[in-house]
């Protein structure tokens, strides 16, 4: 599982396009960009080239990444990514749980969350003793799909405890030494 730590990182809450207005690939009249140049052909190494020059200038590259993983868009050039460099991380982004975001759901930002991190947050409302209805809110879910998410999760943490291994008794001492190998004989 692909973690990452804590940062003040900021977000993009769901729903929110406003990074678009920074993006180096929007035309404006004093810049005209051709949109074209974001979906090349594989064999178009100039267009891809030059559109990655373009995103290596932008700077909300890493938001424009994160909008194309978490919506699954597999087309063009995003976040100074070709679609085939972006195969791999799209395969793996239900997996990312990074805590910046967790923590900032938790705290009542409406984030983008992966099923790793949807978990978390289960993980840490339930630490915090917040109620169901807190928890639906958070997710964006009913109250009765946030009991389960509660239920299932007393569940499993009830049977990580009862699967812990006993605590094992210190080897017996006989008259207040140790016993070692040459005080049980041999074996026959």
């Amino acid at each position: 599982m692909t973690s990452t730590p804590n940062s003040p990182a900021r977000h993009r809450s769901l729903g929110d396009h406003t990074w678009q207005v920074d993006a180096v690939c929007q035309s404006t009249e004093y810049n005209p960009v051709d949109p074209e140049i974001f979906f090349p052909e594989p064999d178009e190494t100039d267009k891809i080239t030059a559109a990655k020059a373009l995103c290596g200038q932008c700077p909300v590259r890493r938001a424009c990444l994160n909008a194309a993983l978490e919506g699954g868009n597999t087309d063009g050039i995003r976040g100074g990514l070709t679609e085939e460099e972006r195969g791999p991380l799209h395969e793996k982004i239900a997996l990312r749980l990074d805590y910046s975001r967790v923590n900032a759901t938790v705290a009542g930002r409406d984030v983008h969350l992966t099923k790793a991190e949807r978990h978390a947050v289960v993980h840490a409302a339930y630490r915090q003793g917040m109620t169901e209805e807190r928890l639906a809110w958070l997710l964006k879910i009913t109250e009765e799909h946030a009991q389960k998410l509660y239920r299932e999760l007393r569940r499993a943490l009830s049977h990580r405890d009862l699967n812990r291994p006993a605590a094992t008794t210190p080897p017996s001492e006989a008259g207040g030494e140790r016993l070692g190998r040459d005080d049980f004989g041999t074996a026959a």
